[in-house]
């Protein structure tokens, strides 16, 4: 069944499938298989888990439709968590540091522990794991789907009676779904590895974006509210302005108190009870903790481009098509994004690629602005960096503190009076004003990030939603979200994980195909389906104007239907194409994949091979074809290579040249000398062990020292049985003695240097950016800001079994 599963077979090919084994596989005893797929069909259908199910609930009835919760009880999660053998051997049954939380257990019998439970919407965590634990499905639980209210009109969904009423069903949800936790005071029991534990559960954070923060809190969501901050009570007027002294913290005492003299609106705050006033040793607006990703990723720092865009727009010439022009020559490097258009829409960047932009809008407004401009841009790196430690000591809070004001001073200073609402922003005032107290009492925010988010949240919403047909989605999704589920059967340390799906078939055996598709439709017909045994998602279209009616293309389309229907003869087609997928669902069985991985010094792509002669070199050197980089080399290759073989009492007659234009380094980096790579030119910057015997008589980087890429090189050598892995370089050098660094970056220059070095002293790739406006200059930046020092060298020797002596100029012999 798991072949005919994993193929997407119809019973027809999986019946062809078990005929021709029992026909061929001449076993001493009976098929190990069913006598027919139906019969396998028959006995998944008869797995029964019901735990596995979701229920739904009518939580309102409004306007005469009814709104349902679709959920999972919350004690049936909480028992999935505790029997995965991954989550259990990282599970705390005392707080170790928190005082605050140490009095909780103190407030209950000493028989009995705190469960700590951690709430998201749109986003979660669990801190706690290592990534790859916690990035796994079942390192959390979906509690449940919540119904957003429909309005009949635009009237009454700006009316405050509807909004309220949309606060209202969120809480009853959230009531409905926490309540068998916090029913009287006795606690709750859980079976942890076969024995009962008396737990008191306790919500301990809740993870979620600005909007979410606001639902939970019950302040209004509007930036432009009067009290905007859901941790504190400050006018929209004084968010960049007050002192920290000055705050007002919400707390449900004071908002209770707001809440029951009827005067709510003048806190910011909804005229609904809130659910978590209730909750023991839970302050609701403090416990609502960001996420890095839609805090600062997609938050600040896409201030960071909008708002220098407009600043260029008021000055005269075209700086900001200066800038998108910088942006589209920033050299290549290695999982760093290329932007060949400059900035473009912003709404379309992901997270990922506004980390790849802070990389390089140091290097990109240098010289377009004032100073100031870069600065924000470094004084934002050094910030960033520090927000992402996994752990805090109260100095790392302190200098924490101190990167974030210094970096929100120049903000302000920049931008107040090109932004509309003169900075107004509620997570500009909650980075600045509350997210280091947020740090000191829930930790390190870099595990509230969205990576978690991503494998629960896509996996129930997102993937689901692009699955329907956009019409009745919650039905769909609920279908949708039945399909995905792990099963864990009592005597089983592995436990199960299947999809339960709805099969389709063909419409018509009389005409199958329309456009070149399968015409299918639903039928009614379910399985359980190993979640490995997926081959791909594929894409299937409905035909509007009919009933269940659908196409389907893509990757499996191709698979299953056009390369058949090609080798075919157009004849009895749907036969031919069962056995050419019966033939693949075969030749699939047999195969292994493998798991490829990269070799140390393996080179790829060569580019020219021949016996040396300088002829041949200097043919190569004016090639009219070859980028300048390459034709450099070649202009240096024999003086250098006579250079090194000197070294090693031998000549360069009849030795063998083979040029590649990559090779994979120790550290899996891969090091490019190319003309053209996708349309543009690679030639890898490199970071260079030096000889650690000689340090002391240059100065170096931490015995690292900085240069470019030209030649990539195999040497084979007449008397010698293994050949000389090569790489041709030229050098950088500092710019100036005056200002080695700018922007915290060594600002560098090439150098009239050139030197054959072993592959094996390479380091590293490195990244560096040309200053634009001037001649010769580049910046060396790793990881966006970095502090990497490079150094002029009296001699150079590199790290190999020969000594590499070379002769980098002396800055005191040049000036001489």
């Amino acid at each position: 069944m798991t072949l005919v599963i994993e193929n997407n077979l119809s019973n027809k090919a999986g019946n062809a499938i078990i005929k021709f084994f029992n026909k061929h596989s001449d076993l001493p005893q009976s098929s190990p298989l069913p006598k027919n797929i139906e019969t396998g069909r028959k006995f998944m259908n008869k797995m029964n888990i019901s735990q596995l199910s979701y229920s739904k609930y009518c939580i309102l009835i409004h306007n005469g439709q009814e709104y349902f919760i679709h959920y999972r009880p919350i004690k049936n999660c909480i028992e999935n968590l505790l029997s995965n053998p991954e989550i259990l051997k990282h599970f705390m049954f005392k707080y170790e540091n928190s005082k605050e939380k140490k009095s909780y257990e103190e407030s209950i019998s000493s028989l009995a522990f705190i469960l700590s439970i951690i709430l998201y919407s749109d986003a979660t965590t669990t801190d706690t794991l290592g990534k790859n634990s916690r990035n796994k499905e079942d390192a959390k639980q979906l509690l449940g789907y919540f119904p957003i209210l429909s309005a009949k009109n635009k009237t009454e969904k700006e009316s405050s009676d509807f909004k309220k009423l949309a606060r209202k069903t969120f809480y009853d949800s959230i009531k409905f779904l926490l309540d068998p936790l916090f029913q009287g005071d006795s606690g709750v029991d859980f079976n942890i590895d076969g024995e009962d534990v008396w737990f008191f559960p306790r919500i301990s954070t809740i993870i979620c974006d600005w909007p979410e923060a606001c639902t939970f809190s019950l302040t209004y969501k509007s930036a432009n509210s009067n009290y905007p901050c859901h941790f504190c009570l400050v006018q929209k007027e004084d968010f960049i302005d007050i002192r920290k002294d000055q705050l007002i913290l919400r707390d449900h005492v004071n908002m209770k108190e707001y809440f029951n003299n009827g005067t709510s609106n003048s806190a910011g705050l909804e005229q609904v009870d809130n659910y978590f006033w209730n909750i023991p040793n839970l302050n609701i607006y403090m416990a609502t903790v960001p996420d890095r990703m839609h805090h600062l990723d997609l938050g600040l720092f896409k201030y960071q481009i909008e708002l220098p865009t407009e600043l260029l727009k008021l000055k005269p010439g075209k700086l900001v098509d200066d800038m998108n022009k910088k942006i589209t020559k920033i050299p290549r490097h290695s999982g760093l994004k290329v932007f060949k258009k400059g900035v473009q829409l912003l709404s379309r960047l992901t997270a990922s690629e506004y980390r790849d932009m802070m990389k390089i809008m140091v290097f990109v407004v240098d010289g377009l602005y004032s100073e100031d401009l870069s600065n924000v841009y470094v004084k934002w790196n050094k910030m960033y960096l520090l927000s992402r430690l996994e752990n805090f000591k109260e100095s790392d809070l302190q200098d924490f503190q101190k990167a974030i004001n210094d970096w929100g001073n120049i903000f302000i200073k920049l931008f107040r009076d090109i932004s509309r609402s003169n900075l107004k922003f509620p997570k500009l005032h909650s980075w600045i004003y509350h997210i280091v107290d947020t740090i000191r009492e829930y930790g390190a925010i870099n595990g509230y990030t969205i990576e978690t988010y991503e494998s629960l949240h896509k996996t129930y919403v997102k993937i689901p939603y692009r699955l329907s047909n956009k019409k009745n989605v919650e039905k769909q999704i609920m279908e949708n979200t039945l399909l995905i589920t792990e099963i864990r059967l009592p005597n089983k340390s592995t436990p199960l994980h299947l999809a339960l799906v709805q099969w389709y078939d063909f419409k018509s055996e009389i005409t199958p195909f329309v456009y070149g598709c399968p015409l299918l439709e639903l039928v009614e017909l379910y399985n359980f389906i190993e979640i490995e045994a997926i081959e791909d998602t594929i894409h299937v279209v409905p035909r509007f104007d009919k009933n269940n009616e659908y196409f389907t293309y893509e990757s499996l389309h191709k698979t299953y239907v056009k390369i058949p229907y090609r080798l075919s003869n157009k004849k009895n087609v749907e036969k031919q194409i069962m056995e050419n997928i019966r033939c693949r669902a075969i030749v699939m069985r047999n195969r292994v994949k493998k798991t490829k991985t990269l070799v140390a010094f393996t080179y790829t792509a060569k580019l020219f091979d021949f016996n040396f002669s300088e002829a041949i070199i200097n043919e190569h050197r004016d090639n009219p074809k070859l980028n300048k980089n390459m034709s450099k080399g070649f202009a240096k290759f024999i003086d250098c290579l006579n250079s090194y073989l000197k070294l090693l009492n031998t000549t360069s007659e009849d030795c063998r040249i083979k040029i590649y234009s990559s090779v994979t380094l120790k550290n899996s980096a891969i090091l490019r000398a190319v003309d053209n790579f996708h349309d543009r030119p690679w030639f890898s910057n490199i970071a260079i062990n030096m000889n650690i015997e000689e340090l002391s008589d240059y100065q170096t980087d931490n015995g690292i020292c900085y240069a470019q890429t030209l030649l990539i090189t195999e040497i084979r050598l007449p008397n010698k049985s293994t050949p000389l892995y090569l790489a041709l370089v030229q050098w950088y050098d500092f710019k100036s003695e005056i200002t080695p660094f700018v922007y915290g970056c060594p600002l560098l220059e090439l150098v009239e240097l050139y030197n054959f070095i072993e592959i094996e002293a390479i380091e590293d790739t490195i990244h560096v950016v040309p200053r634009f406006d001037k001649n010769n200059e580049y910046f060396d930046q790793e990881g966006g800001i970095k502090h990497v020092k490079t150094c002029l060298l009296r001699s150079l020797s590199l790290k190999m079994a020969v000594p590499f002596p070379t002769s980098l100029w002396s800055r005191n012999k040049r000036e001489e």
